[in-house]
């Protein structure tokens, strides 16, 4: 299950996830309350301890380690590296996050975005960031995995590519905000279906997301029997106590 924000502690969470009948909570680090300097590490493995659940993570969602700024890359940077201890210490064996869109300059005609005119930057920054990554996880088994929130450009789709040359990097499908995309990822996604490890799952209509399983017009079961095939972990991404209820109702009713 996600970080509902009518449950706005962990032990709440962790609560509804054992009602439920899950096994994990997304922890969503753009929440004040889960900023790490905020986290009490041995709190948290106890509660987990005593409930039976583990975490993933989802960093937050306006990271940029590709910033031409290099403090501010840094400050990203390090925000990861943290998260990256943080997951090691509590056993959670996913990072969540998603892939900047960067700067853009709008032209009379079309706009430019910064990070394919300077599409060598933007990799060697890239690169750095999954060699820092590749060091500070080591081999304890966590994995970063890159979601997808609108439609990839081409030098996103690159950088990607590169970050899936570590084998501490995978994908998260987000089927949701695919078909917002006109399903215009699903092909490269599907292209590297071997590297999948996480899924975000809600159901979508027109431009509304994060609608309950079963109340949109994709093809739920589909995309959980290819998380199945792929061993991927599935947040049920609903955004509310209600919505996430019903979507449970729904898968065990087939």
């Amino acid at each position: 299950m996600p970080t509902l924000i009518e449950c706005p502690s962990l032990r709440q969470s962790l609560a509804l996830c054992s009602e439920l009948g899950l096994d994990f909570v997304e922890l969503n680090m753009n929440l004040p309350e889960y900023q790490l300097e905020n986290i009490n590490v041995t709190d948290v493995r106890k509660m987990l301890a005593d409930s039976g659940k583990y975490l993933t993570i989802h960093l937050e969602e306006n990271m940029d380690v590709c910033n031409f700024n290099t403090s501010v890359a840094d400050a990203y940077l390090n925000t990861v590296l943290r998260a990256i201890e943080f997951a090691e210490k509590t056993t959670a064996p996913i990072i969540n996050m998603h892939m900047a869109d960067g700067v853009y300059f709008t032209l009379p005609d079309r706009k430019v975005y910064l990070y394919e005119r300077y599409v060598e930057k933007y990799l060697d920054k890239l690169r750095l960031f999954r060699e820092a990554c590749d060091k500070a996880i080591g081999e304890c088994g966590i994995r970063i995995c890159i979601e997808n929130c609108g439609k990839y450009h081409g030098f996103q789709q690159q950088g990607i590519s590169l970050l899936l040359e570590s084998p501490r990097f995978a994908l998260t499908y987000d089927i949701g905000h695919d078909f917002l995309a006109g399903k215009s990822n699903e092909a490269f996604i599907l292209g590297n279906a071997d590297r999948l490890g996480h899924m975000h799952v809600h159901d979508a209509t027109g431009s509304n997301v994060h609608l309950p399983l079963g109340d949109g017009e994709l093809d739920v079961l589909e995309k959980l029997s290819l998380a199945q095939t792929h061993g991927c972990r599935c947040v049920i991404e609903t955004k509310t106590v209600a919505g996430l209820k019903k979507s449970v109702e729904f898968i065990r009713g087939k």
